[in-house]
C-alpha cells in the first residue's frame, strides 16, 4: 500500500482530522508519538477513528505489499517553531528527511511561514519521496494557516481590504483555543497572561477587531467561548468570517493522486 506522511503544524489539527474522517481510501493511520500529537489523538478517539501510535523509531519502512488502500502517517509539530523561522526550517527539513524512508509522499501542512519553506519542494526533488506543501491553484505556496482556510492569497487580500484599515486579529478554532501560546510564540508578548501588557501591544499595533473565522469544523468545542474571552479581554469588536476547506482538500487530493500514480504497489 502507498504511504503518505502528513507533517504539520498543530494549527492544522482540525483540517487534518477532516481529511482522516472523510477519505474512505485510508486503510491504516499511524500517529508519530510526541507531546504535540495529544490533541489530534484525542479528537481521533472522540470521532471513533482507529489509529496506532508509534515512536519515530518504530515507524516501519515502506512495505512491498501491494494494495489500493492508503497508509497515512500523521506527524504533528509544535506551535512554538514559528518563533524562530530558521528553527522552523531546520526542524521541518530534518523531519522530512527522517520520514522519507518510510513514505512514498509527504504533504506539509505549512505555508511560507516567514518565507523559510518556499523552496522545500525544490530542495527535496531528488529525495526519492514526493514532497508537497500547501499550494493555491496557481502553484503559489499559501502564506499561512489563515490564508489556507480563507482559500488563498487573493481571498486573504480581499478580506484585509474589507477591514478598511482596522487592525483585525484572525481566530480559527485552533487559534482561538491556543491564543495565549500563539501570542507568545509570535513575539507579541512574552507573557500572554499579562493582559495589560498584551493589550498595550495590540493597541500600539492598531488592532481593534477580532475575526471569528468559521472553518465549518466543530472539533474544538470551546471555539465560541475562547473568541468571546479574547474579545472581552482586549475590548475587540467581533466580526464573522466564513472559511473554506477547498484549498486543503485539493492539495491532499493532488498529493494522493500523484503518489498513487507513481507507486507500483498501488496498482494491484
Amino acid at each position: 500500500m502507498p504511504v503518505i506522511t502528513i507533517l504539520g503544524c498543530r494549527m492544522f489539527e482540525d483540517e487534518i482530522m477532516h481529511l482522516l474522517e472523510n477519505d474512505p481510501e485510508i486503510e491504516e493511520v499511524l500517529v508519530v508519538e510526541n507531546e504535540d500529537c495529544v490533541g489530534i489523538m484525542k479528537k481521533m478517539a472522540e470521532a471513533g477513528l482507529v489509529y496506532t501510535a508509534l515512536s519515530p523509531e518504530k515507524i516501519p519502512e515502506k512495505s512491498s505489499e501491494a494494495g489500493k488502500g492508503l497508509t497515512l502517517i500523521v506527524y504533528m509539530l509544535e506551535l512554538a517553531l514559528h518563533a524562530i523561522p530558521e528553527n522552523l526550517k531546520k526542524t521541518v527539513y530534518s523531519k522530512v528527511e527522517l520520514m522519507s524512508s518510510c513514505s512514498d509522499g509527504i504533504l506539509l501542512f505549512y505555508g511560507l511561514c516567514g518565507n523559510v519553506l518556499g523552496k522545500i519542494e525544490e530542495d527535496f526533488k531528488d529525495l526519492g519521496c514526493q514532497v508537497c506543501i500547501l499550494k493555491e491553484e496557481n502553484g503559489e505556496i499559501v502564506d499561512d494557516c489563515i490564508g489556507a482556510v480563507l482559500g488563498g492569497r487573493k481571498q486573504y487580500l480581499e478580506v484585509l481590504k474589507s477591514c478598511k484599515g482596522v487592525g483585525t486579529f484572525f481566530l480559527t478554532p485552533m487559534w482561538a483555543v491556543n491564543w495565549r501560546e500563539m501570542i507568545r510564540t509570535s513575539g507579541l508578548s512574552q507573557n500572554p497572561d499579562d493582559i495589560s501588557m498584551s493589550k498595550f501591544v495590540f493597541d500600539y499595533a492598531g488592532y481593534k477587531r477580532v475575526a471569528r473565522l468559521d472553518t465549518g469544523l466543530a472539533y474544538e468545542k470551546d471555539f465560541d467561548a475562547c473568541v468571546k474571552e479574547f474579545s472581552t479581554l482586549f475590548e475587540f469588536e467581533v466580526t464573522e468570517l466564513e472559511g473554506t476547506l477547498h484549498l486543503i482538500e485539493n492539495c491532499y487530493a493532488k498529493t494522493k493522486a500523484s503518489v498513487f500514480e507513481a507507486c507500483p504497489r498501488s496498482q494491484a
